[in-house]
């Protein structure tokens, strides 16, 4: 974080991201001079409404945050920025997103949780558009125009007021992420929710952080339950070491945090997703118990940094054999064959959301991108099944910068980069298939 004080003292000369939240009500002018070297501005969480007509002058300037202001609608002026390549808008209160005016430059657009009715048909401009966050708004159709969008990989469209899923978006050859819960079309949470138990947040004492994720902060914590069971006399308190997750707000990133909780409470379990327990029952805060996920379980990988954009990153010197990365997608393609016959699809596979342990065993987790396609046609089931296949396929990518080379591991890396390829080009593949074909490729090595 730096200051205003530093910014006119001329102590942030050459700097290259400045980020600054004093409820400036202004744009600091002073940020021009900075234009020579400045390519990250974040001036988010002031109570700015406007930008200036001028902001070109930051002639280096490609990423800028504006989340948690006062806009109203996303300035103009940002068309006339020729390196602007990530917008970030969140939580303000954007009504208008006008025609063109954004920079055709655009990769990374930001427009979560605000009260956006509708999209430009410019939006179809954007060739270079590759992740677009749009949950919590009010829109209620996307223009025809997305399908000139080729190189988009990631959408949230969560929790808006869509009447459909638009097959143009779906048919999208590169699209991987796809987030559609909270919408007209699909089932409601109310809809697809279970019975499960409840726990009051009196019963819950929390600990550390140990998690975080798009939709919440994921704490450890103690659980004392009361049980009325034959075998225990009644009443009796058994103490229980848990995962609580918190939501963050009635809208994240991903959704409705209720969306969430009931397809959580919809997946029965499988031993390789993260277990949920219980519904945080609180008139404040919305939440679940989970299973406390063992110590030894790590992330498989680490979330898209501003550069890579859609793809995960990982841990420096962090390296698999080929034959445990193999191990590794057999246990995943296994979870996504359940979770896509409960009906449901998990918006979200990266390395990031997967856990393993020294023994290959593995957990999946962060449900907040998952949607219900039960109630889509057969054709965009096929489409949206078709997505999550090429997220897979570039999981299979991503983890073969991590492999290790051997002789053995190169062979069997070099049929991974083939079967990642045969994934994105066959049209009617599921994880049924993938599975099969995987364990097919393990037993062949033996």
């Amino acid at each position: 974080m730096n200051s205003m004080a530093q910014l006119k003292s001329g102590e942030l000369t050459g700097i290259k991201r400045i980020k600054i939240s004093e409820n400036l009500t202004k744009f600091p002018t002073e940020v021009f001079s900075l234009a020579d070297s400045l390519e990250v501005l974040d001036l988010s969480g002031n109570q700015l409404t406007a930008l200036p007509d001028n902001l070109a002058d930051l002639v280096n300037l490609k990423i800028l945050f504006c989340s948690n202001n006062l806009f109203t609608e996303v300035p103009k002026v940002l068309a006339s920025c020729q390196k602007l390549e990530m917008i970030g808008f969140k939580s303000n209160q954007i009504s208008a997103l006008a025609e063109n005016a954004l920079p055709l430059t655009t990769r990374w657009l930001i427009l979560t949780d605000n009260q956006l009715t509708k999209l430009p048909e410019s939006i179809g401009d954007l060739k270079h558009l590759q992740k677009c966050m749009l949950a919590g708004n009010k829109l209620t159709a996307i223009p025809k125009s997305i399908q000139h969008c080729k190189n988009l990989e990631l959408i949230r469209l969560s929790a808006n007021q869509l009447a459909q899923l638009p097959d143009e978006l779906i048919s999208l050859p590169k699209l991987s992420w796809l987030a559609f819960s909270g919408n007209r079309f699909c089932q409601t949470a109310a809809n697809i929710s279970t019975s499960m138990q409840t726990v009051n947040m009196e019963d819950i004492d929390i600990h550390e952080l140990i998690g975080e994720g798009a939709s919440g902060m994921i704490h450890r914590a103690k659980w004392s339950q009361s049980y009325a069971q034959p075998k225990k006399a009644k009443g009796q308190i058994v103490e229980k070491n848990i995962a609580i997750k918190i939501f963050k707000g009635q809208v994240t990133s991903d959704g409705y945090p209720k969306d969430e909780l009931a397809v959580c409470l919809k997946i029965s379990q499988h031993p390789n997703i993260v277990n949920t327990l219980a519904v945080l029952e609180d008139k404040v805060q919305q939440g679940m118990v989970m299973n406390l996920i063992p110590k030894k379980f790590f992330n498989l990988g680490q979330p898209p940094s501003l550069q890579s954009c859609t793809r995960d990153t990982f841990k420096e010197a962090f390296a698999l054999p080929a034959t445990k990365v193999l191990n590794i997608l057999i246990q995943i393609a296994d979870s996504m064959k359940h979770i896509h016959q409960q009906g449901f699809c998990h918006g979200d596979l990266y390395a990031h959301n997967i856990l393993i342990d020294k023994n290959d065993s593995v957990l999946l987790g962060d449900f907040g991108a998952a949607s219900c396609f039960d109630d889509l046609p057969k054709t965009q089931r096929e489409l949206v099944t078709q997505v999550e296949v090429r997220a897979f396929a570039n999981l299979i990518e991503d983890l073969l910068t991590i492999t290790q080379i051997s002789a053995m591991g190169s062979y069997l890396s070099n049929t991974l980069k083939d079967f990642a390829e045969y994934c994105k080009e066959e049209s009617d593949l599921t994880f049924v298939e993938i599975q099969n074909e995987l364990i097919e490729l393990k037993n062949l090595l033996r």
